[in-house]
């Protein structure tokens, strides 16, 4: 799967998905406490600027609901050379992301604002960590900008 991937992407530029999940579209008014003052559009902002400076291109998906998640992960395959995703309230309670993640094989870094392993006990096990290549949480919105840089150095590799 992944040679025919690779193989069709060839040539072209490299593209990475950001997949934000549940909720996100509520940064800067939900809870500042704990994922701070910026708003959605800030950090695709932050996530743009760092991409051009990398030589890559990304594009964006939010949504609050599951199955459009999972189908912007399927529809990553021969679009994008891997995935970087905030699965949100999703990274604790859907085998289907999980599935997707690994049906794909997409590169996909899980990311977080906040850091999961220092909060309520339910935030702590993801079913996305296990097939991702790596999970990057903790930074606010930085998390995003290192998982995008962790993207592109694995797809370089």
């Amino acid at each position: 799967m992944k040679e025919v991937l690779y193989r069709h992407l060839a040539g072209k530029p490299m593209k990475i998905l950001v997949i934000h999940g549940p909720n996100l579209n509520l940064l800067g008014t939900r809870e500042p406490e704990i994922y701070g003052s910026l708003t959605l559009d800030d950090v695709n902002e932050r996530i743009s600027k760092l991409a051009s400076e990398l030589g890559v291109e990304v594009e964006f998906f939010q949504s609050n609901h599951e199955g459009q998640l999972v189908d912007a992960i399927q529809g990553a395959v021969g679009r994008c050379q891997a995935i970087v995703i905030n699965p949100g309230a999703y990274t604790h309670t859907s085998v289907a992301l999980r599935d997707a993640v690994a049906g794909t094989g997409v590169p996909t870094i899980e990311a977080h604002l906040s850091n999961i392993h220092r909060r309520e006990e339910f935030r702590k096990h993801s079913y996305i960590a296990g097939v991702a290549a790596g999970q990057i949480c903790g930074f606010g919105p930085d998390s995003y900008l290192l998982a995008l840089r962790a993207a592109v150095g694995l797809v370089k590799k």
